[in-house]
């Protein structure tokens, strides 16, 4: 049985837990080592660590706190962030990380993904992608175009074709987040993960928009994700993990539950 999987994702800048809109305003979440604890306590099924600093300094808060968390649970870490080459993967791989996050570096050079997936092995290599809607294509063919540094620049490319490269490159899944709707709470672009999910036969986790334990069943239904990632739902104490996963439960999705479920 291939379960869906809630996957809390920390966004870490100089040491502490932040969460912004649209990747930007960017406010204090609290401690990053104290959440992840708690998430995997309450039946989180892997974590996020994204760092989002971009001072050489911060890099190496980032390594430090994802060394700390991973010796503390016993769930997978994804972790991310500032990667640039084979040697800064192993840095995230040997602090702790089971998985890592590529984005921007393959985007600059796709073949950073063959090389990685082949040392390292597909499944520990995820490839986020960051997508922002067409404002000109017309809604019976909606597109999105990827954009690199944390959302920042448009590349001229094409999401759903670049997430097919990137797992015929080798990427184990794609970590697909809509500017549009990150940070809204009005839940994820259903349209573009079923579009993506559709095109690849390789995991996607939907990324961006979730506000309530509805969205991330559509997202999981209708989007056809593997996983939600959630952030603020979480961050600020309106939701949790079991409560979520029990909701996920009650609406027929594979999750798994504490206690074998």
């Amino acid at each position: 049985m291939h379960y869906k999987r809630i996957i809390p994702c920390l966004d870490l800048k100089d040491g502490r837990l932040v969460k912004g809109v649209q990747f930007l305003n960017l406010k204090d979440a609290g401690d990053p080592i104290q959440k992840a604890i708690q998430y995997a306590r309450d039946g989180a099924d892997e974590l996020v660590m994204l760092n989002i600093s971009t001072s050489p300094a911060g890099y190496q808060d980032t390594l430090k706190i994802i060394r700390k968390t991973a010796k503390q649970l016993t769930i997978p870490v994804i972790a991310g962030g500032g990667i640039r080459s084979l040697d800064t993967i192993q840095d995230f791989l040997q602090n702790g990380a089971y998985k890592v996050v590529v984005n921007t570096a393959a985007l600059e050079n796709p073949s950073l993904i063959s090389t990685a997936a082949v040392r390292f092995g597909s499944r520990r290599i995820v490839v986020a992608v960051d997508a922002l809607r067409s404002r000109t294509a017309p809604k019976s063919s909606p597109s999105w175009e990827v954009y690199s540094g944390s959302g920042r620049q448009a590349t001229g490319l094409e999401a759903v074709s670049w997430c097919i490269e990137a797992e015929q490159r080798g990427a184990g899944e794609v970590l697909l987040t809509s500017i549009d709707s990150d940070g809204t709470r009005d839940g994820y672009d259903l349209e573009l993960l079923a579009s993506v999910a559709e095109a690849i036969s390789i995991p996607v986790i939907a990324s961006g928009g979730a506000g309530s334990p509805e969205h991330l069943v559509e997202a999981l239904t209708s989007g056809k994700a593997q996983a939600a990632l959630v952030a603020s739902m979480l961050h600020y104490g309106n939701y949790t993990v079991t409560g979520l996963k029990n909701y996920l439960a009650e609406q027929g999705l594979p999750v798994r539950l504490q206690g074998g479920g």
